[in-house]
């Protein structure tokens, strides 16, 4: 098993020196670096580090805060560990997931990283809620218009197979599936409507 580092400063003004001696009295036997912000995703430091460390190695770090510039970010990288069976050392805040005590708190990280999932989910459930409240169209556009919708519906009921209708739109069996039961919904709307006399 492997002892890496990783060490971050967020200018060309700090030095790294004294986070990598730091790393090398902890037997790290590689040690990857960025000059940049935490607040960065695209560090290519940690990219390697993460690319080059396997199930069972483990990471050392100076800081929890050489991870990320927020919790999000140093809880998003941490999971990123986690997840491929990689061990994390803090020198400064003394964690250790090879500890009991280490694992307890790869627990709770992990359980604020899931937790910070759900309220990103819900504040993306909100914020399509209140746009569609505004009648503004949220998520991927359609593949098909309306009027491609219509053409499909017609010449499925001419006898049109599936495969026959995705080479000549150009789209996934997928798709045309969702246009048939889009036609089909707006042609029951119709009637419904039709039936209770809306629109007369």
């Amino acid at each position: 098993m492997t002892v890496v580092g990783y060490a971050r400063v967020s200018t060309d003004h700090q030095q790294l020196a004294a986070q990598e001696d730091l790393l090398r009295t902890q037997g790290c036997e590689r040690i990857f670096t960025d000059t940049m912000s935490g607040a960065r995703e695209d560090r290519p430091g940690l990219t390697q580090l993460v690319d080059y460390v396997r199930p069972g190695d483990t990471v050392v770090v100076v800081a929890l805060d050489r991870l990320g510039r927020s919790l999000t970010g140093v809880i998003r990288t941490i999971e990123t560990l986690t997840e491929a069976g990689v061990l994390l050392r803090s020198v400064r805040e003394g964690i250790d997931y090879s500890t009991p005590t280490g694992r307890m708190l790869a627990g709770i990280f992990a359980a604020l990283a899931e937790y910070e999932r759900e309220l990103m989910h819900e504040r993306a459930a909100a914020a399509r809620a209140a746009a569609r409240a505004r009648g503004r169209h949220t998520g991927r556009p359609p593949r098909l218009t309306e009027d491609q919708v219509r053409q499909v519906r017609a010449l499925r009921d001419g006898g049109e197979s599936i495969t026959d209708l995705t080479r000549s739109f150009g789209v996934s069996r997928a798709t045309i599936y969702r246009a048939l039961n889009r036609a089909d919904l707006n042609i029951v709307e119709l009637e419904t409507a039709a039936a209770l006399g809306v629109g007369r």
